[in-house]
C-alpha cells in the first residue's frame, strides 16, 4: 500500500518533462554555485618552493612568489606566471576571468566576438560574457529563492490569520491587501531608487514588501473551509489552542496549495529582478545581471550575441522553472490521496 506522499512522487516522475526539468535545472544550479571554481582571474592552486597556496581564499603579496611588490600578485602577469613557473606551478579553473575581469590585452574593439579564449564574447567593458552568466545567474536564482522563501512564509501566515479567525480580521485584511496590493511597485522602486543605492537585501527587501500577497488568498480560502470541518470541532473541543489547530491540524492541507504555487512564484521573483536589471533600478552597476546583459544587448545591436545568450539562458531558466511547476501542481492534485 502506497503513502500518499509516494504516490505523489509517482505521479511527477510521470511528467518527464517536468521531471528531467527539475534536474537540469538542479545540475545548472548547484554548478553555479561553485562558479568561482570555474571562472575566476585566480588560479585554484599555486604550488611554490614545494608549499601550496589557494589564491581564491587567500590573498598572497607578489613577494610570496620572488616579486618585488608588497601588493596582491596578478596572476594573470606574464611575470607572476614565470616566477611561479620557475619553482612550481599553477592550476587555474575552466574560465580565467571572473565576472567583473576586464580583458586588457585584446586588440578587437568592446564588445568583442566569441572567440576560443572568450566562447560567449566580451560586454562592452571587455568583460567574459560566460562568466557573467555564470555568476549572474547564480545571483537570480538565490535572489528569488529567498524572495518566495521569505514572501510564501508570511503569506501563509497572514491567510491562515484571516482564514481561522473571519470575521472583522478577515474583513479589514483584504481591505487592507486590495490597497496594498494596488500600489504602483515599479513606480516606487523607481522612485526609492534615486535615493538609495539597491543592494541585494535592500532590494529583497523592498521586493517583500509586495510580493507576499500573492499567497494570502490561496492559504485563506483553505482555512476558512476547514476551520467547520469535524476534525477542528474536535479538536477545539479537546481542549488545544488556536495556534495548535491552525498550524498543526489545517496548516498541512493549505500547504499543497503553497507548494504547488512555489516554482510560478520563483520565476516572477526572477523575472521582477531582471526586468528591474534591465531598466538600470536592480543590483548596483557593475554586479554580474541578466538584465543588465539584455540592456548590453538592446544597447549594442551590433553585438548579437549579447541578447541572443540573455536571451537563452533567462528562456532556458524560466521555461524549467514551469515545467516543473506544472509537474509539481500535478502531483498535489487532491484526488491523488482518494485514490
Amino acid at each position: 500500500m502506497q503513502t500518499i506522499i509516494e504516490k505523489r512522487i509517482n505521479v511527477f516522475k510521470e511528467n518527464k518533462r517536468g521531471y528531467y526539468s527539475l534536474w537540469i535545472f538542479l545540475f545548472l544550479f548547484v554548478i553555479t554555485l561553485f562558479s568561482e571554481f570555474v571562472a575566476n582571474d585566480k588560479p585554484l592552486v599555486v604550488v611554490y618552493k614545494n608549499s601550496i597556496y589557494a589564491p581564491i581564499f587567500n590573498s598572497y603579496s607578489e613577494r610570496t612568489f620572488g616579486g618585488d611588490f608588497e601588493s596582491e600578485a596578478d596572476y594573470k602577469d606574464e611575470y607572476v606566471q614565470e616566477l611561479i613557473n620557475e619553482n612550481g606551478y599553477i592550476v587555474w579553473p575552466l574560465v580565467r576571468y571572473s565576472f567583473d575581469t576586464i580583458k586588457t590585452d585584446s586588440q578587437e574593439a568592446f564588445p568583442s566576438a566569441p572567440s576560443s579564449e572568450n566562447i560567449l564574447g566580451t560586454d562592452d567593458q571587455g568583460r567574459d560574457v560566460f562568466a557573467r552568466i555564470m555568476y549572474g545567474f547564480r545571483i537570480s536564482v538565490l535572489f528569488g529563492l529567498a524572495l518566495t522563501i521569505f514572501s510564501s512564509i508570511i503569506g501563509v501566515f497572514v491567510g491562515a490569520i484571516q482564514g481561522y479567525y473571519g470575521g472583522k480580521i478577515d474583513l479589514f485584511g483584504q481591505r487592507f491587501i486590495e490597497i496594498w496590493g494596488g500600489l504602483p511597485t515599479l513606480y516606487l522602486l523607481i522612485i526609492l531608487a534615486n535615493y538609495i543605492q539597491p543592494t541585494f537585501w535592500w532590494l529583497l527587501g523592498l521586493l517583500l514588501l509586495f510580493s507576499w500577497t500573492s499567497l494570502v488568498g490561496v492559504v485563506r480560502a483553505e482555512f476558512l473551509r476547514s476551520r467547520n470541518f469535524e476534525y477542528v470541532k474536535a479538536a477545539r473541543a479537546l481542549g488545544q489552542s488556536d495556534k495548535n489547530i491552525m498550524f498543526k491540524h489545517i496548516l498541512p492541507n493549505a500547504l499543497v496549495a503553497t507548494v504547488t504555487f512555489m516554482p510560478f512564484i520563483l520565476s516572477g521573483s526572477i523575472t521582477t529582478l531582471t526586468s528591474l536589471d534591465f531598466l538600470g533600478f536592480g543590483l548596483p552597476a557593475g554586479s554580474p545581471s541578466l538584465g543588465e546583459l539584455l540592456a548590453q544587448g538592446k544597447a549594442n545591436m551590433h553585438a548579437p550575441w549579447l541578447g541572443i545568450t540573455a536571451f537563452v539562458v533567462l528562456s532556458l531558466l524560466l521555461t524549467l522553472l514551469v515545467f516543473i511547476g506544472e509537474a509539481f501542481r500535478d502531483a498535489m492534485d487532491p484526488k491523488i490521496a482518494q485514490k
